[in-house]
C-alpha cells in the first residue's frame, strides 16, 4: 500500500504543479484554473490512503509498537517520496521482529 499511496500521491503532485504553476489545463468561465488529469487523481489518492491508513493501523496494532511508528507511517501518506523510504525501513524493521519471534528449529 505504501507503493501504491506514494506512487498516487507523486501523480497528485504533478497534476498540481501542472495546473497551479504552469497553467497548462487553461481555465473554465469563472476563471478557475481546469485539471490536467481530471479530479478522479485527488478523489483516488484520498480513497487510497485510506486503504493505507487502515494497513498501517493494522500494522502498527499486530507488532505492537509506539504511538510515534504510527503517526510517521500515517504522515507517510501525505508527504511525498516519504512513503517510499519509510516503507523499506518498516519492513525491514517488521520483518527482524517477526524472525526474532519465530521458533528455532
Amino acid at each position: 500500500m505504501a507503493w501504491v499511496t506514494g506512487s498516487m500521491l507523486l501523480l497528485l503532485c504533478v497534476e498540481m504543479l501542472t495546473k497551479y504553476v504552469f497553467h497548462t489545463g487553461g481555465y473554465d468561465a469563472e476563471g478557475e484554473p481546469l485539471g490536467v488529469f481530471g479530479i478522479w487523481v485527488a478523489i483516488s489518492h484520498g480513497w487510497i490512503y485510506v486503504l493505507y491508513l487502515v494497513t498501517v493501523f493494522d500494522l502498527w496494532s499486530t507488532l505492537r509498537w509506539r504511538l510515534g511508528r504510527l503517526v510517521s507511517m500515517a504522515a507517510a501518506g501525505v508527504v511525498p517520496v516519504m512513503s517510499f523510504v519509510l516503507e523499506r525501513r518498516v519492513r525491514a524493521d517488521a520483518q527482524a521482529r517477526i524472525d526474532a519471534t519465530a521458533p528455532q528449529g
